[in-house]
């Protein structure tokens, strides 16, 4: 089976994480895909395969010297329907791209123009595809597969895992090892060991609700004052404005009606610093609103969800200088890029594992 076979195997499997579960992995499906690859290991001669209760799916492939780990995570995002993917393999002529029922323009992605003239795997435009990371997994088996059928080929011994829940932020809650890197996302030569500080935030607004005809200078409409709160934030610090090392606020869902409103924020920087002063503004925006309306209208919520993994990196640059020199070697022109968003290497650095990033 060669790697577009594989990609193409493990897409038809649906694997949205779900950040509202409280189970591990966050939904069944993702045990579904991990048995699957759990056998596929097995059959292509891997070592102390298995696949825990939590749906982590673990391999080892012998070699010499000190093991090193390679891994990419098996869930999908929660935002876009990743059940019933239809793929298809294109050639890119150039200009807008129609999927069916949507488009991809370069006005909108202008890192297609990179592409004009080569073979992309798509979708009808109705779900994700999930190459976030099915292929990181994808080419994890296929590079085991390749050492396997050429033994002349000395290297490290290789623990491979792979994690469900990595797009909710729980993918390295249960995994051990020494050094390892993440294969997930990026262009072609990426290697990244930097990313986001990271937090989720709820504001809950608790109103009250009277009838429109006698509510003067009584009703306190819960949907209108999370308007106000949402009003006082940044409005240029949004993902829609900001760019490179620059963070935002992101409304990612809100609700509500007169009674009560709530709404869910990721809070994202690369500077530490910055990152906890946005914290800072936004529990002082809900502090400002509840002396405005009354203790108790507004409750907030914050959890930190992981930290720039460079901190933890900067004694460990040697990952970083071999993945330059085997790119170098395989012909490709690395470049250090940072993310902006989150890897499972960024917790594993802070959990003792140094763990960068290398783009599929």
């Amino acid at each position: 089976m060669n790697i577009t076979e594989r990609f193409l195997k493990y897409v038809g499997y649906g694997t949205n994480s779900d950040e509202k579960s409280e189970t591990c992995p966050s939904t069944p499906n993702q045990l579904v895909l991990g048995t699957a690859i759990a056998e596929e290991l097995k059959a292509l001669g891997l070592t102390d395969v298995e696949q825990d209760a939590d749906g982590y799916v673990y391999g080892y492939l012998p070699g010499e010297g000190e093991a090193l780990g390679l891994i990419a995570h098996m869930d999908t995002s929660p935002a876009v329907s990743g059940d019933h993917i239809k793929p298809r393999i294109v050639t890119y002529p150039g200009g807008v791209l129609e999927l069916g029922a949507s488009t991809l323009s370069p006005t909108d992605y202008p890192f297609l123009e990179e592409y004009i003239g080569q073979e992309l795997i798509v979708t009808d435009g109705t779900t994700l595809l999930g190459a976030d990371d099915k292929a990181g997994v994808a080419e994890i088996v296929t590079l085991c597969e390749y050492l396997l059928a050429h033994p002349e080929v000395k290297h490290r011994p290789i623990a491979v895992c792979f994690t469900p829940d990595e797009e909710i932020g729980r993918g390295t809650d249960r995994f051990p090892a020494k050094e390892a890197y993440t294969v997930d996302g990026g262009e072609l030569g990426e290697i990244e060991y930097e990313n986001f500080n990271a937090a989720a935030a709820t504001v809950k607004v608790r109103g009250l609700n009277i009838h429109p005809g006698s509510a003067k200078n009584k009703m306190k409409n819960a949907a209108l004052l999370l308007a106000e709160f949402i009003g006082l934030l940044p409005a240029a610090e949004t993902p829609a404005h900001t760019e490179g090392y620059e963070g935002f606020f992101h409304l990612c869902e809100m609700s509500g009606d007169e009674s009560s409103a709530e709404a869910a924020y990721i809070i994202r920087d690369h500077d530490r610093e910055k990152f906890e002063t946005r914290k800072v503004l936004m529990q002082q925006t809900a502090d400002f609103m509840n002396q405005k309306y009354g203790a108790g209208t507004f409750t907030l919520h914050m959890t930190d969800s992981y930290y720039n993994m460079k901190e933890k990196l900067t004694d460990h640059m040697y990952l970083i200088h071999n993945a330059e020199a085997a790119m170098q070697k395989a012909g490709v022109t690395p470049k250090i890029v940072a993310i902006r968003g989150g890897t499972d290497g960024a917790r594993l650095s802070y959990e003792g594992l140094p763990c960068p990033h290398l783009s599929t």
